[in-house]
């Protein structure tokens, strides 16, 4: 069987006849499609593949990065010319002007030989290429302090003025007792195209580690940036929330300090902060709890600043995490998935939402994408819902925002398409919206593409997150998806400005707006909390050997460290 084609760009006459032959399927309704098995009891095919209406804008390019530029380390396999992990981020100033980030070339023992940047200024159409200077192989030296091999967690953010503000974990280098990984973060005057030299937000060696950095720019203050990371000692299952601040827009940052430490055998992951209109910040994280028995359990939390990082609430619960991880169909091979990173975004009123993979509505067969939302700021939240389509396919890594128009729209990867060849893995890109949190319309964005030439790095990866911005009211996904059949050139990022309107899509992909499922009352079963207690062993075992911590707590589980 040959793998499904990437369509690259939909024109009009493909569009016409798409319509058209979906009236005359529909009979000119439009409305939805039963789907059942024919009465035979014979599975019927898989659905053709879905047309992709909008139009792919190629980001990234050919590695930069010449052979030795990074002193050799060695970490595995290195997939020369792979992109992961992208960001991204739009100018408050200038609407067509964004910058994204992403990892270049790929380890598979964790982190990449450099982090790229890409400004664009004409609505994500053309993008010029930039290495941020955070490893040897993107222009890093002992002197500006970016002397590192490896490097991971690209995050990008642009403040009210313009300026443009990015961060990374670097690690690699030798100090004395070990090697040691840093939080860097840099900024760029002119809008991404170059970049000043980084400044260390911290540094450990051998008896601390540092992980999952992101950076946020106040939006309601000039001068302010904020960026966090989990760090945590040798020996331990502990990981605080960790906290550095900058008051003269990036020129210079504080000394971090830990905002919130969850105690011995638990740890965050994944921190991430939003500015409520008010000014309040709220950093939203994972807390993995190691339990006796070798069992593991986590739940998204929140804490809160109302005076712009200078003291935290305690911890508040969004919702226990049910991740039980997306496999092939067919194989059972892993996909990376980013599986217990929930993703945050804020509305213009202020309402708060938050969005993951869940295995809660299917009891374990497979994750769902869940939603939140909190209309307080993050003093309460609403009941967990699944927001795409109650189907046997896998979703997986979800990202989330919230147009200016109030909007909700989030994007995520899902398994529908799958041929049942346990060759290839046809993938899809889908963004689902809504007004209302509770009735939600998706369309395709891109593939299928073949998720099983993707960079292994303990498991089929195209990054822990993908970005997700607009232009105004136009919907903009920044996103990896493989290059079918291309070894050489595995993955690509891309940006898909989504400008067909809705009445247009629905015609196209006959698929009828979904209503949000709610959650099960019943509490969650043995089976259920056994395959999240797994998942999450196979998250925290995903750890680099240059940073990880491996020596057994009283609780006879490895100390975690998730690999960059």
């Amino acid at each position: 069987m040959t793998k499904p084609n990437l369509p690259t760009r939909a024109l009009p006459r493909f569009l016409i006849a798409m319509i058209m032959a979906t009236l005359a399927g529909c009979g000119g309704s439009g409305g939805s499609v039963s789907i059942g098995d024919g009465g035979g009891g014979t599975p019927p095919p898989p659905p053709p593949p879905p047309p992709i209406a909008n139009t792919l804008y190629l980001v990234s390019g050919p590695t930069p990065f010449v052979n030795g530029c990074d002193g050799n380390p060695s970490n595995g396999t290195l997939y020369i010319n792979s992109k992961v992990e992208p960001y991204v981020a739009v100018d408050p100033l200038n609407m067509n002007h964004l910058v994204g980030v992403w990892q270049q070339d790929r380890w598979s023992g964790g982190g990449s030989r450099g982090l790229m940047s890409a400004a664009s200024f004409d609505a994500g159409k053309s993008w010029a290429r930039t290495p941020l200077p955070f490893s040897l192989c993107g222009g890093g030296t002992i002197a500006n302090g970016g002397d590192y091999p490896i490097v991971s967690d690209p995050w990008v953010s642009i403040g009210p003025t313009g300026i443009v503000f990015a961060s990374g974990l670097s690690f690699g280098a030798a100090v004395p007792g070990g090697t040691n990984s840093a939080i860097l973060a840099s900024r760029s005057l002119d809008g991404g195209k170059t970049w000043q030299n980084p400044s260390t937000l911290i540094v450990d060696g051998a008896a601390y580690s540092n992980d999952k950095d992101s950076i946020t720019a106040d939006p309601t203050n000039q001068n302010l940036v904020y960026a966090v990371w989990d760090r945590g000692p040798a020996n331990t299952n502990e990981a605080p929330a960790t906290f550095a601040r900058s008051t003269d827009a990036g020129t210079t940052w504080a000394p971090a300090q830990t905002i919130f430490d969850p105690g011995a055998n638990a740890q965050t992951l994944g921190n991430e902060i939003v500015v409520l209109p008010n000014g309040t910040l709220v950093d939203l994280f994972t807390q993995i709890n190691y339990l006796p028995n070798n069992q593991q359990s986590a739940e998204a939390m929140i804490v809160r600043s109302t005076d712009q990082g200078a003291t935290w609430s305690g911890a508040i619960k969004v919702a226990d995490l049910f991740a039980v991880g997306a496999r092939d169909p067919q194989t059972g091979a892993p996909v990376r998935d980013g599986a217990d990173l929930p993703q945050m975004a804020v509305a213009p009123n202020g309402t708060l939402f938050v969005t993951w993979a869940d295995g809660r509505f299917s009891n374990g067969a497979r994750d769902s994408i869940a939603l939140t939302m909190s209309p307080d700021g993050g003093s309460t939240w609403a009941a967990p819902t699944a927001i795409n389509p109650a189907d046997p396919a896998e979703a997986f890594e979800p990202s989330i925002h919230v147009r200016p128009d109030g909007t909700i729209t989030v994007t995520y990867y899902d398994f529908r398409y799958d041929t049942g060849n346990p060759n290839t893995l046809p993938t899809v890109l889908w963004l689902t919206r809504s007004t209302d949190a509770a009735n939600w319309t998706e369309n395709a964005v891109a593939g299928p593409f073949d998720l099983d030439i993707a960079p292994n790095a303990r498991g089929l990866f195209l990054g822990d997150y993908q970005g997700l911005t607009s232009i105004g009211n136009i919907t903009e996904p920044f996103f990896v998806m493989t290059n079918n059949g291309n070894l050489n050139n595995r993955t690509d990022v891309f940006s898909a400005p989504q400008t067909i309107v809705a009445f247009m899509l629905s015609l196209m992909t006959r698929t009828p707006t979904v209503a949000a499922q709610h959650a099960p009352t019943q509490p969650p079963s043995a089976a259920l909390l056994q395959k999240v207690s797994a998942n999450l062993a196979q998250v925290t075992q995903r750890r680099d050997a240059a940073i990880h911590r491996n020596t057994p707590t009283n609780q006879g589980t490895p100390a975690p460290r998730f690999i960059p």
